[in-house]
């Protein structure tokens, strides 16, 4: 019994010194998230724009990267179709969609596994994807929706695409953000989550 009562203070102890070190990095890793944003978001940015600009060809003019922000320059117009206006700029601020990487850097330093920087790697490489899907869904929900019947007449979006953009614009701000760093920390330290789960069984 004092055996099994050690190991499961043990166990408890190195979870409850991995949530403590986590809070204590988290400061860090936002910190130098957002000075190193304009070029930690750069692959984002670039996958936005290709797809973008691949997928809607007729409505993305052109896309640029001001530090954390992404421009699209689009065709148009600030009136109802066939109107002569200025053309629409769409800005998206990078920042909402990438705030995983920080919570994912902070876990994985705290967790201290060896190979942490080749796990930081991987990590950064597989939120890339969806910090540009963020992106690109703000764009579409701005012109679609949020920016009236005018724009959004202009687009060609029927109902079911622009009901696609809403859908796609909630996941990718309210839960790719957060679930994704975390499933992939797991991924990344399957073996330190079953060192914590096997020690308080061990005899």
């Amino acid at each position: 019994m004092t055996g099994g009562s050690g190991v499961t203070g043990r166990s408890q102890s190195s979870l409850a010194g991995l949530l403590i070190r986590v809070f204590a990095w988290l400061p860090v890793t936002f910190a130098i998230w957002y000075v190193t944003a304009p070029i930690l978001l750069w692959p984002a940015a670039f996958l936005a724009e290709l797809i973008g600009r691949v997928t809607w060809a007729d409505i993305i003019r052109g896309v640029e990267q001001a530090r954390a922000e992404l421009t699209f320059a689009t065709t148009l117009k600030a009136g109802s179709a066939g109107a002569q206006g200025g053309e629409i700029v769409v800005g998206v601020d990078l920042l909402l969609y990438s705030f995983g990487l920080p919570l994912y850097a902070a876990l994985v330093l705290a967790a201290k596994e060896p190979g942490w920087p080749r796990r930081l790697f991987a990590g950064y490489a597989v939120l890339m994807p969806f910090v540009a899907w963020g992106a690109l869904a703000d764009f579409l929900k701005s012109i679609a929706i949020t920016m009236g019947p005018q724009i959004a007449s202009q687009t060609g979006f029927v109902a079911w695409q622009r009901e696609a953009i809403a859908f796609s614009y909630q996941f990718g701000a309210l839960i790719l953000p957060t679930v994704v760093p975390l499933v992939a920390w797991v991924v990344t330290h399957r073996a330190l989550l079953e060192r914590l789960r096997s020690r308080p069984g061990a005899a």
